[in-house]
């Protein structure tokens, strides 16, 4: 309003609704109130197809989050938990854990919250979108917690470029400090205050914050060095090859794996010690002598989560090449998609982790 993009809302039951809407309030994603408006204050009209569309997105939300995030925590809190003993590839494995459970957590949780609303008949924003399949970080941050990022930049990052001690800045250094600095300082400066604060937004102590700075790091040295990549691909005729394309997006999900540890260990000198241990203690040995089996997990607990990890995947390799993996079978006879539904169900009934003896784990994203 302050902008003069969206009018006031005079409506008291209508800010109401917008504010209290419950599907997003816990678990996101963050809608503006000209984004949400729109549709949630719109007649609707009751579509099977919409509703079993957002039934669809439900269960495979619960599918992530309880039968995958909520069955490998257990391996992951065991790993973190003993710093002193587990190091070296034990830290490999749990940094790949970790990145698995937050997936499924994170992706599963918003899953349930846009079903829930979609049921509803009511489009809440995309919030993820594969992002592990990003080539570099600025691509990652595109996919991961979209709305998130949108926010910080158009509440922060754009404000703080655009204030006049900032421009004044930009003027003095193209004088003093010559055109190709003088025009990084304003920006380099603006995101090193918005990754700063996307740190201290996850949390008040300093693992988010320097979480928050390595990434600002990372995506500034992959801009400065752009005009290097480039002469690379036009050298080498490698842009766009599978292969290469497969090695960039192992490459980002690695260092941006890497990075999350800090999120894992919640102790800077810790993190740092746990991941130059993958580097200087790594015995790949380790993990074939059946130690794997003592961290909380059974031979069981893997197989379903290789399979779960399978499942996974080819949804989202399908969503890829061919589209909405949803949207597919509601093309197919009702038969079809609700035989699937069925089956879901059963698969989040049986080999979902909760029941007697099961302590059960709130969605990370509500720690934020």
């Amino acid at each position: 309003m302050y902008r003069g993009k969206q009018s006031v809302e005079k409506n008291f039951f209508k800010l109401a609704l917008f504010v209290s809407f419950f599907p997003q309030l816990v678990q996101g994603p963050i809608s503006r109130f000209h984004d949400l408006s729109e549709t949630l204050f719109s007649k609707h009209y009751f579509e099977s197809n919409v509703v079993v569309s957002g039934l669809m997105r439900i269960l495979w939300g619960y599918f992530k989050k309880v039968v995958i995030a909520d069955r490998i925590i257990t391996g992951v809190t065991t790993l973190i938990h003993s710093p002193s003993y587990y190091q070296g590839a034990y830290v490999f494995v749990a940094m790949l854990f970790y990145a698995f459970e937050l997936y499924c957590d994170f992706t599963g949780g918003i899953d349930i919250t846009i079903g829930i609303a979609e049921v509803m008949g009511i489009r809440v924003t995309e919030n993820f979108n594969l992002p592990y399949f990003s080539k570099n970080i600025k691509e990652y941050w595109n996919r991961w917690h979209i709305t998130m990022g949108t926010w910080f930049t158009d509440y922060i990052f754009y404000p703080i470029s655009v204030c006049k001690p900032m421009l004044n800045l930009s003027k003095f250094s193209r004088k003093h400090f010559g055109e190709v600095i003088g025009k990084r300082v304003t920006v380099y400066l603006s995101a090193f205050v918005v990754w700063f604060t996307t740190g201290l937004w996850h949390g008040a102590a300093w693992n988010f914050i320097v979480w928050g700075l390595m990434n600002f790091v990372v995506i500034m040295v992959s801009q400065e060095l752009e005009p290097l990549y480039e002469k690379f691909h036009r050298r080498f005729s490698v842009k766009g090859k599978v292969p290469y394309e497969a090695f960039q997006i192992l490459r980002t999900f690695l260092l941006m794996s890497c990075i999350r540890m800090f999120d894992c260990y919640r102790d800077v000198p810790l993190t740092f010690k746990m991941v130059g241990t993958m580097f200087t203690k790594f015995n790949i040995g380790e993990l074939f002598n059946g130690s794997l089996l003592s961290i909380g997990l059974s031979m069981a607990d893997y197989i379903v989560l290789l399979v779960g990890f399978i499942v996974v995947f080819t949804v989202s390799l399908f969503k890829v090449r061919v589209g909405n993996v949803r949207t597919v079978l509601l093309q197919k006879p009702p038969i079809v998609y609700f035989g699937i539904m069925a089956v879901m169900i059963m698969l989040i009934i049986v080999f979902g982790a909760y029941g007697i003896g099961y302590d059960s784990s709130q969605f990370i994203y509500n720690q934020f």
